[in-house]
């Protein structure tokens, strides 16, 4: 049996998947995630704080442990938005293999798009319409757009959950996404939506749709009405919602939103999958 893992550091969660490999398929065996929130560090201080980075090492020495149990064939590590801006990124890598032996990879935002893209959702959707693919994470968000199953353009934009919570998010990356948004959906007829990460994962529990419906828009902004109208403790308290997701959740809302109406998108489909699942993907591939 071939074991392979999966490690992605992002901006609010860092995650291990350890997966069970048969043929060009996988079953996922084991899937830890530890809310570090390495975002808050690097987009205010453009730097990850001494105590984060010890975090961070600890979570890694557990990770390897647990490669090491599971006998992990081999594995892909890599970090996204808030390490790409933490200026200390790259002094983090090292101090990582050093401690752990992993190799950590930094990676940039096409690169995370493409891996995001490795789950092949495209195989699985109707030929007669386009989609936006969107990927919304704590640091960026990852567009792309389908036709006829085919990748047309993506593109990585600097506005995620953690950005918004901490009013790092910037009026001209809006601008900037709202004109790539035009200038590649304006000409697409019945256009959907595919959404991952996270937060819209949650939100497709919360709405109680079957599996393979799609959320629309209107139930979508039904359920961002719901829980803005909550404080944050009450997210927590009555909504059943975990700390580090009950404040993230609403600037995802945002997002998704946001999106959808830029592009007149009414509906949109939840594949319960993420960067992690890319990541074991694109092993597969590659072995």
């Amino acid at each position: 049996m071939l074991r392979y893992a999966a490690i992605d550091i992002g901006s609010n969660a860092v995650r291990l998947l350890i997966a069970d490999i048969s043929g060009k398929s996988f079953k996922k065996n084991t899937l830890v995630r530890v809310p570090l929130r390495l975002g808050d560090d690097a987009f205010i201080d453009h730097q990850i704080s001494p105590k984060k980075i010890e975090d961070l090492i600890k979570t890694m020495i557990a990770f390897k442990n647990l490669m090491d149990v599971y006998h992990v064939n081999a594995y892909l590590a890599c970090a996204t938005s808030a390490m790409r801006e933490a200026e200390n990124g790259q002094e983090i890598v090292k101090m990582i293999k050093h401690e752990t032996g992993i190799d950590l990879e930094i990676i940039e935002g096409q690169r995370e798009a493409n891996i995001i893209y490795s789950n092949h959702i495209e195989q699985n959707l109707d030929v007669k319409k386009s989609y936006l693919y969107i990927d919304v994470g704590g640091g960026s968000t990852e567009l792309s757009v389908f036709v006829n199953k085919q990748p047309l353009a993506s593109k990585s934009f600097n506005i995620g959950t953690i950005r918004m919570l901490d009013n790092q998010d910037k009026e001209e990356t809006w601008s900037e996404m709202q004109a790539w948004i035009k200038s590649h959906t304006k000409n697409l007829k019945n256009l959907a939506g595919i959404g991952t990460g996270g937060n819209i994962n949650k939100l497709f529990r919360m709405s109680g749709e079957k599996d393979d419906m799609p959320l629309t828009y209107l139930k979508l902004k039904e359920l961002y009405n719901q829980l803005n109208s909550y404080s944050l403790k009450e997210r927590i308290t009555l909504m059943k919602l975990n700390q580090d997701r009950a404040d993230v959740i609403i600037p995802a809302c945002e997002i998704f939103l946001t999106l959808m109406k830029w592009a007149g998108i009414k509906q949109i489909y939840v594949p319960k999958v993420g960067m992690v699942d890319g990541i074991i993907n694109l092993l597969i591939e590659e072995h």
